[in-house]
């Protein structure tokens, strides 16, 4: 059979035509056969049962339910609002929720009534919860209708779509003409072995029962395929990516551990590396002894040790003959790095470099000659690091710091720095879930530093409403008498007429009152500010001059303040989790109790509740990333948007992770027994790999 076939123009396909073609292409990127093969529908009607709410299960693709409303009320005000109801049967309750149209979905419902209600089932807390769901009146005509016995596909449209008589049913005769003719030509891409070891149902029955199910058993097979399919091959491409990498880089071998590595490991460093520490550094040795090309993300919770363990393995380089450098994305942070780097060896240990937009040119020239004879080891700086002026003799070790902030061109550039690559190794602050950093990352090998350093207490963390501000008054005088100083960071700099906030101008005002002169004194930092203005507030807190600073979320990262033990975090619920577990960060850096305040409304949406909630509950970021994952999904996760890997179209990393994680796990295997995909079971696979090399997605049909 020719397998080509699925790249025809969509044109072709009967019913189509160059017009309706066109509208197909503009509309939903729908351009041959395989696109519109692939574009899945969103939701199944059945309409063939009423289900008792009892009787729902969180695998059920649609339901519909015979409930009487008992409750309505519109949640939140303008754009934040959502409606909420609740319907009930005589086995239990249904959460109804909408958060479109809410104005006018209210004033329809009446309760006491009772309604058809269709749409699909999620579960929170074990209660059962509907969105957005279809409703009407219950009537003796709803009483007397029949399905047609199967799941009806429901497909996303458009207005203009729908002026060719191209909505959901116009699409789904489409997919069912050409179900009808090429469905012989879908082949299989993965070996009998794992289709037999997944218990996999074969493809083409998979894309038939996807579009038309006979039942939601059949439906969940050929999503659970589909999946399986999506993932397998993301993580094929990466993992293969990864081992070519492995044979086209070489790297620079480390052989030495040397006398300024132990020099500092056992003079200078301050206090005992955590197991966590020792584990990565290990990691980090045996990658530079291997003469490939070391690719590493460090993850790290704020505070967990990431700048020594980067730094020891920076030594392990200068001892070995090379110089190496640290790229952060602000000054901000490269100035924190370049302070507690220069902190920990000393001004008599070994020369570290400061490079910024803010160097003055003089500077700049000697640093150049330095770096140029290879007299200088440890430059930091920003971006400026990577211009063409800036020559190293020999660098062999280059550490990016939390490098979703740069773009893969700027990463690349320190690559072409030294004729072997240097070693990579690259941290984040921000806590990725496990199956996102598979996902994101799966090119990367990944080490965790998961504890903090011995004698750090960890941070208190209470929630308190606008009712208890005194409260918040009286703890915060209490802690600048014992001489610690407190942040209070707002979300707005000035007043906003759509979102009903407390300001930083208006926090002030009260701060003046509340903390008068001369007993308190108060640095004020936001983002309007020059950067010379913002520099010369926070050198003031810095050096103690000042004991609060009200500020907004500039201070989120670069700000290592030891004697500051409170954080107080105003509209704690306009913040997102990633967001508020960075704020809180920066406190805890000494070894006095520190504490974190969230301040809020009374009126806190779900979503924000739960934010609280998992803030008060827990200290680790990895907890508080996978929360935030299920609350907003991958897409959405800080540094995320830009990657074209999270463009899924089945699998969803959120409620698919179990999955991903056997999907890895199997294609590891299949590496580690076959790395050039050469068996006779795997020539399969060697067979879509290339296809995939040759310029097709993997989600065309081979």
């Amino acid at each position: 059979m020719n397998t080509k076939v699925f790249e025809t123009p969509i044109e072709y396909l009967k019913g189509v035509g160059l017009h309706r073609a066109e509208i197909l292409k503009k509309e939903l990127q729908v351009f041959n056969f395989s696109d519109l093969l692939n574009y899945f529908p969103y939701k199944y009607i059945d309409r063939t049962r009423f289900y008792k709410i009892r009787d729902i299960q969180p695998d059920l693709p649609y339901v519909q339910v015979l409930a009487r409303l008992t409750h309505k009320e519109i949640i939140g005000e303008k754009r934040s609002s959502r409606l909420v109801a609740q319907a009930q049967d005589d086995t239990g309750l249904i959460e109804l929720v909408w958060f479109q149209g809410v104005k006018w979905i209210e004033k329809t419902l009446i309760p006491g009534k009772v309604y058809v209600l269709f749409g699909k089932p999620t579960f929170f807390n074990g209660k059962v919860q509907m969105a957005h769901p279809e409703m009407e009146l219950y009537s003796t005509e709803v009483q007397q209708r029949k399905g047609n016995l199967t799941l009806q596909p429901a497909y996303n449209s458009t207005e203009k779509l729908k002026q060719f008589s191209l909505d959901s049913k116009g699409i789904m005769k489409l997919v069912a003409a050409l179900l009808e003719q090429q469905l012989h030509d879908i082949h299989e891409n993965l070996p009998l072995y794992i289709i037999n070891q997944f218990k996999l149902t074969g493809r083409a029955e998979a894309y038939k029962n996807i579009h038309f199910p006979d039942n939601s058993t059949k439906l969940n097979e050929a999503q659970y395929r589909l999946k399986f399919e999506e993932l397998f091959f993301l993580q094929l491409k990466l993992l293969k990516n990864k081992l070519l990498h492995t044979q086209k880089f070489k790297g620079n071998i480390f052989d030495t551990i040397g006398e300024i590595f132990n020099a500092f490991y056992h003079h200078k460093l301050p206090f005992p590396l955590t197991n966590a520490q020792k584990r990565v550094l290990k990691e980090i040795r045996l990658d530079t002894q291997r003469g490939v090309q070391m690719n590493r993300l460090l993850q790290g919770d704020v505070g967990s040790g990431k700048t020594v363990v980067a730094l020891m393995s920076m030594l392990i380089a200068i001892d070995n003959g090379f110089q190496t450098c640290i790229m952060a994305p602000t000054e901000i942070l490269a100035n924190q790095h370049y302070q507690t780097i220069k902190e920990l060896v000393g001004d008599d240990f070994i020369e570290v470099g400061l490079l910024t937009g803010s160097t003055k040119q003089k500077d700049r020239n000697v640093l150049h000659q330095k770096l140029e004879s290879g007299q200088l080891k440890i430059l930091i700086g920003t971006h400026a690091l990577i211009e063409d002026k800036v020559q190293y003799k020999n660098l062999g070790f280059v550490v990016i710091d939390e490098q979703h902030r740069f773009g893969v061109e700027q990463r690349a550039k320190l690559w072409r720095k030294n004729t072997i690559p240097p070693h990579i190794l690259v941290m984040t602050a921000t806590p990725i879930p496990r199956t996102l950093a598979m996902t994101l990352y799966g090119d990367l090998d990944i080490s965790v530093i998961d504890e903090l350093p011995a004698g750090r207490k960890p941070i208190q963390t209470v929630h308190y409403y606008e009712n208890q501000r005194l409260a918040m008054f009286g703890f915060m005088k209490r802690e600048i008498a014992k001489g610690r100083q407190v942040y209070i960071v707002y979300p707005l700099i000035q007043e906003s007429e759509k979102l009903d906030l407390k300001n930083l101008m208006d926090g002030i005002e009260v701060m003046a009152h509340e903390f008068p002169l001369p007993q308190y004194r108060i640095s004020i930092v936001h983002g309007k500010l020059k950067a010379a203005e913002k520099q010369f507030e926070m050198n003031r807190f810095i050096k103690g001059e000042t004991q609060i600073m009200v500020a907004t979320t500039v201070i989120e990262v670069g700000v290592n303040i030891p004697n500051a033990s409170v954080m107080i975090i105003e509209n704690a619920e306009r913040f997102g989790l990633s967001q508020l577990h960075q704020l809180r960060g920066r406190v805890g850096r000494g070894a006095e109790q520190s504490f974190c305040i969230l301040m809020s409304s009374h009126k806190l949406s779900h979503d924000g509740k739960i934010r609280l909630n998992t803030m008060v509950k827990t200290n680790n970021g990895f907890e508080i990333a996978e929360t935030d994952l299920q609350l907003r999904g991958p897409g959405n996760i800080e540094g995320t948007q830009q990657s074209g890997v999270l463009d899924l179209k089945v699998a969803n990393l959120v409620t698919d992770q179990e999955l991903l994680i056997k999907v890895r796990k199997c294609v590891e295997s299949i590496f580690e027994k076959d790395p050039q995909l050469a068996s006779p079971e795997n020539l399969i696979l060697h067979s879509s790999f290339k296809t995939k090399q040759d310029g097709l997605t993997w989600d065309k049909i081979s």
